[in-house]
């Protein structure tokens, strides 16, 4: 199947909500909760989007002529390329009956192992999707990054333990899920936690490097290192906790300078194509988060469909560090984006 095929065959399985749009830039779902759409007025999708789609890049083919390497290793794990599945959960909710959470947990673990990369697995109310994001960690060698929404310390506890027996390479807590609609005034209990509540966290993971996910200022950035993170992600959960924020690529440079090579930093929101992901590093990230794309990509194809979409951002990433001087993931510089 080509991009286009799978992004078809997703409209035919897809929704009510979600358009599967030709571009995914919130436009078309803008507002819709339950639905991928943001909360409020829908501006903070379409920001994420936009903001890289303004930056552009620097050309410069007078160097040597040789491939571009994409490779990329984080908490010993090396991946083909700097770019990762975002953890998405309610699926049935937001984006029909095709797959629930179990299953479409199950199809992009293994999907993402198989094409070089891997995904952070989401969570969800009912405890049977920790659960199967766990086993299918474990049936991948742990390959993955199980993500903890921020419950109350009791059950983010037992959670952990569960997630540990698959040994992944990583931990991550979208923090930023606080803000849900659909998760307030649940039991158990979810919300913000302090550094000292992180902290705790933190040691609760014992020894496997912990990803604070929902970071959008400096001051949250030191917050997550002072707590003991080992990465985070600059997020604002796709733009769906809180109207009118900046867009990640806004903030991305100036958390970058502050905390990076103290910590890995990802970025996620809005990213769509390699060249998206080379402006993401040439801003400082080590690595980058997609999240809505993979759910048409595996609604459309399955596993087929997340290869296909894999090998595409490989492609375009590679073509842009060519045409831009760079061979490496490490020569990607911020003057190579115009205006820096």
């Amino acid at each position: 199947m080509t991009y286009q095929e799978v992004l078809e065959n997703a409209r035919t399985c897809m929704g009510p909500h979600c358009k599967s749009c030709p571009t995914c830039n919130g436009l078309g779902c803008r507002n819709t909760i339950p639905g991928p759409g943001a909360k409020g007025i829908g501006t903070g999708f379409i920001r994420n989007y936009q903001k890289w789609q303004e930056l552009c890049v620097n050309m410069d083919t007078i160097c040597e002529n040789r491939p571009a390497d994409t490779s990329f290793t984080i908490f010993g794990q090396k991946a083909d390329l700097p770019v990762f599945a975002a953890p998405v959960g309610a699926m049935q909710l937001h984006y029909g009956d095709k797959y629930d959470d179990l299953a479409y947990n199950d199809i992009l673990v293994a999907a993402c192992a198989q094409a070089g990369t891997a995904a952070f697995t989401g969570d969800g109310v009912n405890p049977a999707v920790m659960e199967a994001a766990a086993e299918a960690l474990k049936k991948q060698r742990g390959r993955g990054v199980p993500t903890i929404k921020p419950w109350n310390l009791e059950t983010i506890r037992e959670k952990l333990a569960l997630v540990k027996a698959a040994e992944p390479f990583a931990i991550a807590m979208d923090i930023d899920a606080a803000g849900l609609p659909f998760l307030k005034n649940l039991q158990p209990p979810a919300g913000s936690k302090t550094v000292e509540e992180l902290r705790e966290i933190v040691k609760m993971a014992e020894g496997t490097p912990f990803i604070l996910k929902g970071v959008m200022t400096v001051r949250g950035a030191e917050k997550a290192l002072e707590a003991g993170a080992s990465g985070i992600v600059v997020s604002n959960h796709g733009g769906r906790v809180l109207d009118q924020c900046p867009a990640t690529a806004e903030v991305l440079p100036a958390i970058a300078d502050a905390v990076g090579g103290k910590m890995a930093v990802l970025v996620d929101g809005g990213v769509r194509s390699g060249l998206d992901v080379f402006k993401a590093l040439a801003l400082g990230a080590d690595a980058v988060l997609i999240g809505r794309p993979f759910v048409n990509m595996v609604y459309g194809g399955g596993a087929e469909g997340v290869k296909v979409y894999v090998d595409k951002l490989k492609a375009e990433l590679a073509d842009a560090m060519a045409m831009c001087g760079a061979h490496s993931l490490a020569e990607i510089r911020r003057d190579m984006i115009f205006g820096y």
